[in-house]
């Protein structure tokens, strides 16, 4: 039978949709990548100039401000003082132009300048380029100090690694965090809750949830109920990681940390593991997310060499970068400390 002929306007109309979407995309692509090079031009041309001056600092700042002055008459908005600085920044941070990432807009280029260490500026870069960061999510991993928070961990050849390439994930290590932020879940930090409302405030935020837990993560389940000898057990949050072929069970605690929720975690992961988990697929890794921990209480509790059960810590707000910083110099020392001890500490374990 022949298809109606509003069938086969819809099925057209589609065709040429796509046509359209795709092709502006590609044209977008192409002005943001001619408007990154035009403005690294301008910075290298200023830059040049600079150089040749008598008194670079006192040359300089006549020079931009005359530039300014000049091109916002002629060419309107996007030339003031500051941008042209950042454009001077832009080819002092990048002298190459086959550096430059196509997928980049000069927007994301604005936000990578503002980031002081050169390999957490090559982070933020190659995660941008590899996850399609919008500007917006840049900014906020860029002020949770995600690089930060997944190097903390790493000796320094982990690090430099982490900077060239982004987070890749090889071992269940690398899928922790700590601490997690969890600002976008609208929850005041102070305030009186369940685990059942930050649950339900993580699932209404998922796709958040989804960037902040990292690469890989699909949803599977909420208050999983798995049944053993009669007695019904729920596990708040399940996901799958296709980066580890692995089941990522989450429980959220308010308040510190026991060692009957490792224990209790430890119960749902040998479930999942021996009940759930194909052959072909690699073990279960259970996360417990609680506002406090004891690194003594997560040592004892777990067996020596666990990389399957992880304890972290979350933020319900956007810590400054000074409190992240001060916390993670606190992780770090303590992770300094043990491993002084002679005490093996597992990737991820360590504690305030």
């Amino acid at each position: 039978m022949n298809q109606k002929p509003n069938q086969n306007i819809t099925e057209i109309y589609g065709q040429i949709r796509d046509v359209l979407t795709n092709a502006r995309a590609r044209a977008l692509q192409a002005v943001n990548s001619e408007m990154v090079a035009c403005y690294w031009e301008i910075g290298r041309l200023i830059v040049e100039e600079e150089q040749s001056g008598v008194s670079r600092a006192k040359y300089g700042k006549q020079l931009i401000t005359e530039l300014s002055k000049r091109l916002s008459k002629e060419f309107g908005k996007g030339f003031d003082k500051s941008n042209l600085w950042n454009m001077r920044a832009f080819f002092m941070a990048y002298p190459k132009i086959d550096a430059l990432r196509r997928e980049l807009s000069w927007t994301h280029y604005r936000l990578l300048l503002r980031v002081e260490k050169t390999e957490a500026r090559e982070f933020y870069e190659a995660e941008t380029a590899n996850a399609g960061w919008s500007t917006r999510e840049l900014s906020r991993q860029i002020n949770s100090l995600l690089f930060d928070r997944l190097a903390l961990s790493r000796d320094k050849e982990g690090v430099k690694c982490l900077a060239a390439k982004g987070h890749e994930i090889q071992s269940p290590e690398d899928l922790v965090k700590d601490p997690y932020v969890l600002e976008f879940a609208g929850i005041s930090q102070g305030s009186r809750f369940l685990e059942k409302d930050l649950e339900s405030a993580l699932i209404d935020k998922l796709k958040q949830f989804l960037l902040e837990l990292g690469k890989g993560f699909a949803f599977m389940a909420r208050q999983q109920r798995i049944t053993l000898d009669g007695r019904h057990f729920f596990i708040d949050l399940v996901f799958y990681n296709r980066l580890t072929h692995s089941f990522v069970l989450i429980d959220l605690k308010v308040g510190e940390l026991t060692h009957q929720d490792l224990g209790q975690m430890q119960m749902y992961v040998n479930y999942y593991q021996r009940d759930i988990t194909d052959e072909s697929e690699n073990p279960p890794i259970g996360i417990v997310l609680c506002t406090d921990k004891s690194e003594a209480v997560v040592r004892y509790t777990l067996p020596e060499g666990n990389s399957q059960i992880f304890a972290s810590r979350y933020k319900l707000y956007l810590p400054t970068e000074e409190e992240l910083l001060a916390e993670l110099i606190r992780e770090r020392r303590m992770i300094e400390l043990t491993n002084e001890n002679g005490v093996s500490l597992p990737t991820g374990q360590a504690g305030p």
